[in-house]
């Protein structure tokens, strides 16, 4: 017969994980979610100045469209999605604007908003057209985009160039 087994002297290895195993597995996870919520935080206001120069591009294109045409537009916004408008010559009703893709009316991303602010140096309410003039001579106003964490202030000159702010909500 063959020589006789000898019982092993190891230890048979515990189950489970050490503490310090446990701890280093915590510190990955809360250094990868504070990464994670640094990027989500800047992609949201990455999207709401992409949103806000959107809408700067339409409002300049409006501008010129009415000059061009020799009508009055104007733009609106409730909150939740802007629309352009149409001002027929003589007349004192809006119509909404449907002839061109760029003025369509455009509803924003989940969690912003999008609301007039002022129109000369008069404060507007949510359901304010603003009018873009056939002269291209307008007052000057502002439209405030809010997002979660970045507000966007769209201030016109006279002009009708649009002047963009992102500053931290």
């Amino acid at each position: 017969m063959g020589p006789l087994a000898q019982p092993s002297l190891r230890r048979p290895a515990p189950a489970g994980f050490t503490l310090v195993e446990i701890l280093v597995v915590l510190v990955i996870l809360a250094i990868g979610s504070g990464v994670a919520i640094v990027a989500y935080d800047a992609s949201d206001r990455d999207r709401a100045s992409r949103e806000a120069h959107r809408f700067a591009g339409a409002i300049e294109h409006a501008a010129a469209l009415a000059q061009v045409r020799a009508e009055t537009l104007g733009v609106s916004a409730d909150g939740r999605a802007w629309r352009f408008w149409r001002r027929p010559a003589g007349g004192d009703q809006w119509l909404p604007l449907s002839d061109d893709d760029v003025l369509s009316p455009h509803t924003l991303p989940a969690a912003m908003t999008l609301t007039p602010s002022t129109y000369g140096a008069v404060a507007l309410d949510l359901r304010a057209i603003v009018p873009l003039r056939p002269t291209g001579r307008n007052e000057p106003f502002s439209f405030v985009l809010d997002a979660r964490n970045a507000r966007v202030v769209l201030a016109a000159d006279p002009l009708n160039r649009i002047a963009i702010t992102v500053s931290p909500r």
